[in-house]
């Protein structure tokens, strides 16, 4: 068997890590600019990190303008702020959107390309500046992927593909996460536990080393969600939730996720449902949109989950998401596209939408087609 696994260079694994950022970046720049959002900076989250940074000497400029499912307009204008002060390196905080729009920051900081020239897969050219990126919830992984997700000018969801797009380093806190809300601690965790499972039932690239990493990320996510969404400080619970996401990150890096992302993206872009939630609403009409096609594989999923079953892969699948989807049931994840403002009329556009992801829909076990897509996003109107 033939295949390649690539990873950021350097994890570190650590609580109370942000403390020391300064200490742990000034080897690399100097002027970093710190790509994140006001939700971050209000609940003095990033408080730590900023004090070890002036500690350490460094004149660092905070953007903290970064929207969910971040909007065309706001990346550049966070480009724009890190060149217009120099900035000689960026350092992402918070989720998955700080994130991503903090890679691309260092992939255009330096460069004369423009945003919409680096769209897709392996356009950027050159090098990046240097990149540090630290994550505040346990679900997009980001922190350990090559990948960045835009909402373009017409609301479309497009992905920067590059191995410039890995991190130099991944810094995980997990005291970063401790008393996150509820709902949050539900939403990203459900996406986590989803770049899992789609990352081992993908159609490409999918390996020994991404099975291992899902199988593992999944087990985590699986056994601590329901906690960490009930008791927000258990810090086992919070520091396995962070460990699982990353390792799920970096399994759909090499093995690329499916329908589930491909349908949800329309939610976000579209709706600006946050994407774990997207993705927690298509869960269960894809998987079960899938199972003839993978049921081998969720059977084998089943006994990582501790779903008990018997019988043959039909019914281990079946086993497989009544356990899965029950626990998602139990996080208090909102079920119902009607609860957020969508309406039977949108359902046609969502679908055609939803098509248009081929990056990620030629990954699903079983090919998805409109009336497919319609369908399932019909089930759980």
């Amino acid at each position: 068997m033939n295949f390649a696994f690539r990873t950021v260079p350097h994890v570190i694994f650590e609580a109370g890590a942000a403390a020391r950022l300064g200490a742990l970046v000034k080897s690399r720049m100097k002027r970093p600019v710190i790509v994140t959002d006001k939700g971050v900076v209000n609940a003095g989250l990033i408080n730590a990190a900023l004090k070890s940074l002036n500690a350490e000497g460094l004149d660092f400029l905070l953007f903290d303008e970064i929207e969910a499912d971040p909007p065309a307009r706001i990346v550049r204008g966070a480009v724009e702020a890190a060149r217009a002060r120099k900035a000689d390196g960026v350092i992402g905080f918070g989720g998955g959107s700080s994130m991503d729009t903090a890679k691309i920051v260092a992939a255009l900081l330096n460069s004369s390309q423009d945003l919409e020239d680096i769209y897709g897969a392996g356009n950027i050219k050159g090098a990046r500046a240097p990149l540090v990126l630290l994550p505040t919830t346990a679900g997009t992984g980001s922190e350990v992927t090559d990948i960045a997700v835009v909402t373009t000018d017409d609301d479309q969801k497009m992905g920067v593909l590059g191995d410039q797009m890995f991190a130099d380093i991944a810094i995980l806190d997990p005291e970063l996460t401790y008393g996150l809300p509820r709902y949050v601690t539900a939403a990203t965790g459900v996406d986590a536990m989803v770049h899992a499972i789609e990352a081992y039932t993908s159609r490409h690239r999918k390996n020994p080393v991404s099975d291992a990493l899902a199988r593992e990320a999944l087990r985590l996510l699986s056994s601590n969600i329901v906690e960490a969404c009930k008791a927000p400080s258990n810090r086992e619970a919070r520091a396995n939730m962070l460990l699982g996401a990353m390792l799920a990150g970096q399994a759909f890096t090499n093995s690329p996720v499916g329908a589930v992302h491909g349908m949800a993206y329309p939610l976000g872009a579209l709706f600006h449902i946050p994407h774990g939630a997207s993705n927690a609403l298509m869960l269960e009409p894809v998987l079960r949109f899938n199972a003839s096609a993978a049921a081998h594989l969720y059977a084998e999923l089943g006994d990582v989950i501790g779903a008990e079953a018997t019988g043959g892969f039909a019914e281990r699948c079946e086993a497989f998401i009544g356990k899965l989807m029950a626990i998602v049931t139990e996080t208090g994840v909102e079920r119902r596209l009607s609860n957020l403002g969508v309406s039977h009329n949108d359902l046609p556009r969502m679908a055609e939408d939803a098509i248009k992801a081929e990056r990620v829909m030629r990954n699903n076990p079983r090919e998805v087609t409109y009336e497919d897509a319609l369908r399932m996003y019909g089930e759980v109107l």
